[in-house]
């Protein structure tokens, strides 16, 4: 009898492999303008950081790329995004409705579904979302340019999609070589964008859940409720903190008007839990806003999403964990539910894993690099929690330091779903247990 190919390994080699054929192709003379064979380096950085769905880059993506490189980045954060094993599950579906348990396994290791009778439901609602979501964003951003910038329909419609796909996928690549500093003032194409970002990050089954009970809150699941209400406090702190921070900075958004300012603020808020899409120059942010960033771009977004970090049900956890401990609650509880007790190590294991990964990196990177300590931070965490903003120096690493987070982008996209996965499935009972015992804490 075959053995059944641990869903965790399974995702972990799907992106490698993922990560290789990307690789390769970048690295023929079709996938840039001159027609020159791409270094293996940045052919590999570009593949690593596109199927992450992180987008840090090396070299600017809208020229150094022809439309054959530039689609095939876009396919390989498409991939990355949506999931190598869910598209595996799909592709199941369309052959045989009733996909093997093997198949469902795996795709719970992407989806971290709540059992095996939701993936079909996961699978069916992750193929409508984002083909639905993307061609509607598509759609504005293309008429938008067209009308308000007056580019010719094919450049509308590429550049349309290309952010759309992008936005939707948390990936953060952008065509433009500032960004989207240039529509910085356009909420037109700021919305839509946002929109697509908050769609894609939120996660699956959260969206599955508001799918079939959107009118009957009190009947979602404590993972919706908490996701959902995670979110709306860093969206909203985050807004705050940067317009405290931001407001007076003339090289920010001192520059815009109050509504332009609110909306600035409102973007580079979404935009720092793992989209990396940049409206306004990163570099002239205070370092109070830098610290922000830190911060919203390890925490990350909802699981079984596109967004990267350590995931947002997984800090809401570790919170009520707190305040349980706090008021010398022995169950940790929220909206009418008690968190087990497996759930909660599983939050500490991966908060403790991800901060690790962090202080490795930093620690990597000063050593190979000469650049300040915040920025080297500033860059470890946007590769770990697959986010994408830089303070530009990404481009001047090292190959060591390149490589370096090359890894935290891996380990930061896939290591957090395998990690979470080999603890669920790993998880066993003792025949017995020892004497408990107190030791000094604090």
């Amino acid at each position: 009898m075959k053995a059944v190919l641990h869903p965790a390994r399974a995702v972990a080699l799907g992106f490698l492999l993922a990560i290789v054929i990307g690789t390769l192709i970048l690295m023929l003379p079709a996938a840039r303008p001159d027609h020159q064979a791409t270094p293996w380096m940045v052919a590999f950085f570009t593949s690593v950081s596109a199927v992450c769905v992180t987008g840090l880059v090396v070299v600017d993506t809208g020229t150094y790329w022809s439309a054959f490189g530039q689609g095939t980045i876009m396919a390989l954060f498409q991939l990355g995004g949506f999931g190598m094993m869910t598209s595996a599950t799909l592709l199941g579906l369309m052959v045989n409705r009733s996909p093997r348990l093997r198949t469902r396994l795996i795709t719970q290791a992407e989806t971290r579904s709540l059992g095996l009778g939701d993936i079909s439901g996961v699978a069916r609602l992750v193929l409508a979302v984002t083909v639905i979501s993307q061609l509607i964003i598509a759609a504005i951003l293309t008429l938008r340019l067209r009308v308000g910038y007056g580019i010719s329909w094919d450049e509308a419609a590429w550049s349309g999609l290309f952010h759309a796909v992008s936005a939707f996928n948390n990936a953060g690549f952008s065509i433009h070589a500032d960004g989207l500093v240039r529509y910085a003032a356009d909420a037109l194409i700021l919305l839509p964008i946002m929109l697509a970002i908050v769609i894609g990050g939120i996660g699956f089954p959260v969206l599955q859940d508001l799918r079939y009970r959107f009118r009957d809150p009190r009947h979602w699941s404590l993972h919706t409720k908490l996701t959902l209400t995670g979110t709306l406090v860093l969206l909203f702190v985050g807004f705050l903190v940067v317009l405290a921070f931001e407001w007076n900075n003339a090289r920010t958004l001192g520059i815009f008007s109050p509504v332009e300012k609110l909306l600035n603020a409102m973007f580079i808020s979404v935009s720092a839990r793992t989209a990396g899409f940049n409206a306004v120059d990163i570099g002239a942010l205070t370092p109070e806003t830098w610290a922000l960033h830190y911060f919203l771009m390890f925490v990350g977004g909802g699981s079984a999403g596109t967004a990267g970090g350590v995931k947002v049900g997984t800090v809401a956890v570790l919170v009520l964990l707190v305040v349980a401990e706090i008021r010398g609650h022995t169950d940790t509880e929220a909206f009418g539910r008690r968190l087990g007790a497996s759930a909660q190590r599983q939050a500490i294991t991966v908060l403790a894993i991800g901060s690790l990964l962090v202080v490795l990196g930093t620690l990597l990177l000063l050593r190979v690099s000469h650049f300040p300590t915040d920025q080297v931070i500033f860059e470890v965490i946007s590769a770990f929690g697959t986010v994408g903003l830089s303070t530009g120096i990404t481009a001047d690493l090292p190959v060591a330091g390149q490589l370096v987070l090359t890894l935290l982008m891996f380990f930061g996209r896939v290591g957090t779903i395998t990690l979470a996965t080999s603890l669920v499935l790993g998880e066993r009972r003792m025949p017995y247990r020892y004497p408990e015992e107190h030791p000094i804490v604090g």
